[in-house]
């Protein structure tokens, strides 16, 4: 993990979206948002079930193509070049990615092969991957045996092999335990400190936008409330203000949500048709 993957067009940011929008029907999921992610950050999208955080993740990971508007993603065009923004990012979606029938190293084999990696440097890369990620002891176990926290680890390596520009975690920490919770943590921290990734993540866990977020943008019924770095935004508040408080005030909600691998698969599921 010693470099990444090329970036595109030279660029302060790494993602730019230009009044992005989706609709669904008659129902407007992301409402003409605009937003600048700078390199090596980690940025949170923050909003209530519904809010349009997930389906705005699809996009900007040319899994959904959008309404209107568009996006660049490490310098290139989500519509106009999504072959490129594909070949530069990772992405771990809060649905369960690896395979429990098979281990650890078979996973980050197959994913390898996915990428179009070289065979002579998947060996290296799968390695160096699961020693980065904590899993090197268990990568001849199947998954299924492994627990919560190790799946997300094992999905971080999967989506990190290819090395690339910008890291897409649709709620990275969901049903894990805060054992599990802290570990991703701590490995997302040395990411971006060692390698420079810019991190795009979804969350519910407030403790985890204020650990993690250099800043952080809530979304309400598909449009940005307010964008800022969580210190700041909680200081606009008032003395004592939370950044639970702060959701609260810009969302006009509460927030509500936490294994082995049948609990996180299900819990995921669920997860899948709220967000």
């Amino acid at each position: 993990m010693s470099a990444q993957a090329s970036a595109g067009p030279a660029n302060v940011t790494a993602i730019d979206t230009f009044a992005l929008t989706r609709s669904f029907g008659e129902t407007l999921a992301v409402d003409h948002i605009s937003l600048a992610v700078p390199h090596g950050e980690i940025f949170g999208l923050l909003g209530p079930n519904g809010a349009g955080k997930s389906t705005t993740i699809k996009m900007l990971t040319t899994l959904l193509e959008p309404t209107s508007g568009t996006a660049r993603v490490a310098g290139f065009d989500i519509v106009a070049t999504p072959a490129e923004v594909r070949r530069r990012i990772g992405y771990v979606p809060q649905m369960l990615s690896a395979d429990g029938a098979l281990t650890g190293f078979e996973n980050l084999a197959l994913s390898a092969k996915l990428y179009g990696m070289a065979r002579a440097e998947r060996n290296e890369r799968i390695v160096e991957a699961l020693q980065f990620m904590g899993l090197a002891d268990a990568a001849k176990r199947l998954v299924r045996t492994y627990s919560g926290g190790m799946i997300r680890r094992l999905e971080l390596a999967q989506a990190m092999l290819h090395r690339p520009s910008v890291l897409f975690l649709d709620e990275p920490t969901i049903g894990l335990d805060p054992v599990a919770r802290h570990t991703v943590w701590d490995r997302l921290h040395e990411l971006k400190e060692r390698y420079g990734i810019t991190v795009l993540i979804t969350t519910h866990d407030m403790d985890e936008a204020d650990e993690l977020c250099d800043e952080l943008a809530i979304m309400h019924q598909g449009k940005i409330g307010v964008i800022g770095q969580p210190a700041q935004l909680k200081s606009g508040l008032g003395e004592g203000a939370t950044l639970d408080d702060v959701f609260a005030h810009y969302s006009g909600g509460s927030i509500s949500e936490g294994g082995n691998y049948g609990d996180i698969r299900r819990t995921r599921r669920v997860a899948s048709r709220l967000g």
